[in-house]
């Protein structure tokens, strides 16, 4: 028998020392995937400090380009919707409102220098994902979901361009960016699955008209081929003759979701001619799912990176944005379930068995494929676990997205996005504009330089990514 002492000796380091916890998942059970969903959500919300002195409301911390704490607040938008978990609504109010900018279009000034179409995208995502699932609206006085993600459509539909490519959004927002003379899949999925979700939730042909216009370019561009798998991008220096054929997770969901949306909303107002041919083309999609998929299993990953470990820290949260596109493509299109359901629970619990890791036992990892943590781990990794996991609910009677007639409460604004800085670049560029906009990067330049004797960054990302927070170009 211990000792009196010793027994206290043990409760003292009990205290001190907790014991790891573990992730377990039965993927039948709602009360497990609740549970095993909410620690993993506790994990994604230690890269958030937002709400502490210091730091930026809104912006995850860490090694992150500002897009990905859009997606993380999707992420957690969809946590709430299916656990009932509100812990953090405060959080993701504050956040996402803190970050809109001053033309209520998620285009804030600080992320000029470096804003793509894409980053403004998953924004605008996360608010049409609020408006679906009656999130907590904002006050009145502030932007509400709806009319955000009106916003993002419209300012990503503005820069729509004919000068190169016959069409299609580029890549980046304004000329001075790198990566402006490419004209990619996401960032023009994004436009046409918004486009698909703002008319089935408004009831506006226009949105659905772009949804068409979108796919018919990524067509005829060959971005999309005839057997349905999704490139990358094309360069606009040779008019998109030159093609990326790499494949991301990403690309294929991004389409997949915006043509169930299509089909959804063509077929609930009966127009049969358009609904089957928005079916044929999601049939397609989903046709495709296994070049994401491991040889005999249901098991997703990244076949560009993951194999290789060399995913990069974007690319390690892309499979986050497929399993919810999977997800959001079940509720709408509901007869799509028995094909992708498996893959959710496969998926999923490959997921958690990589959850393991970090002092906590608890944090996930990136490849599903070993059964075990792999030692990688951040925002990405956590939020690919969570929202792989949590799509297990829709087997639970989830509420399918609303629409402003089946329960949605967000106000809108059509006209949102039209006007500042998201509108000031469009098609073709004066010798005027690419002079000025070049002065501007000279001078922005100019200041990290300046700034990185000054503060003695010694030229590391770090300092620049830091610099980026205060850096306003309206003001130079």
């Amino acid at each position: 028998m211990r000792s009196f002492t010793g027994i206290l000796l043990l409760l003292a380091a009990s205290l001190v020392r907790p014991a790891k916890a573990q992730i377990t998942l039965d993927t039948s059970s709602e009360d497990s995937i609740i549970s095993a969903c909410a620690t993993i959500a506790s994990g994604l919300m230690n890269y958030y400090h937002g709400n502490e002195s210091g730091y930026t409301p809104g912006i995850f911390s860490g090694d992150y380009y500002w897009w990905e704490s859009g997606a993380a607040w999707g992420s957690l938008i969809d946590y709430q919707f299916y656990t009932g978990d509100d812990q953090y609504n405060d959080l993701i109010l504050n956040g996402m409102i803190f970050q809109v900018g001053d033309n209520w279009d998620y285009a804030p000034a600080n992320q000029t220098s470096s804003l793509g179409n894409d980053d403004q995208g998953f924004w605008g995502l996360a608010a049409m994902q609020a408006a679906e699932r009656n999130f907590t609206n904002p006050a009145d006085d502030k932007p509400q979901w709806l009319a955000l993600a009106q916003a993002v459509f419209n300012s990503i539909a503005l820069v729509w361009g004919t000068d190169v490519c016959d069409g299609g959004v580029r890549w980046q927002k304004f000329v001075f960016n790198n990566g402006y003379d490419y004209k990619n899949s996401i960032s023009n999925g994004i436009l046409l699955q918004l486009g698909g979700r703002l008319a089935r939730y408004t009831g506006n042909d226009t949105y659905a008209d772009w949804a068409e216009k979108v796919w018919q370019w990524e067509e005829d561009t060959g971005l999309i081929t005839s057997d349905y798998f999704v490139y990358d991008g094309a360069s606009t220096d040779d008019d998109c003759a030159t093609i990326d054929s790499i494949q991301w997770t990403y690309n294929m969901g991004v389409f997949m979701a915006g043509c169930a949306y299509m089909y959804n909303y063509t077929y609930e107002n009966g127009n049969s001619t358009a609904a089957d041919t928005w079916k044929t083309r999601l049939d397609g999609l989903i046709g495709t799912l296994h070049v994401f998929i491991s040889d005999s299993t249901d098991i997703v990953y990244e076949p560009a990176c993951e194999v290789s470990a060399a995913c990069d820290v974007d690319q390690q949260s892309f499979k986050a944005y497929l399993a919810r596109f999977m997800g959001l493509t079940i509720q709408v299109a509901p007869y799509t379930y028995d094909t992708l359901f498996p893959v959710i629970q496969a998926s999923a619990a490959a997921a958690i068995a990589t959850c393991s890791g970090g002092t906590d036992g608890v944090t996930c990892g990136y490849t599903w494929l070993t059964g075990a943590y792999d030692g990688s781990y951040g925002l990405g990794e956590q939020m690919a676990a969570l929202e792989m996991t949590q799509q297990l609910m829709i087997a639970y009677g989830a509420d399918v997205p609303y629409t402003n007639s089946t329960g949605g409460s967000s106000t809108g604004d059509a006209s949102g996005g039209t006007k500042g800085t998201s509108a000031d670049y469009t098609g073709d560029m004066t010798t005027k504009d690419k002079a000025g906009a070049w002065a501007i990067t000279v001078v922005i330049c100019l200041v990290v330089v300046l700034a990185t004797v000054w503060c003695g960054m010694e030229g590391t990302m770090e300092g620049t990514k830091n610099l980026k927070e205060w850096i306003r170009l309206d003001d130079l």
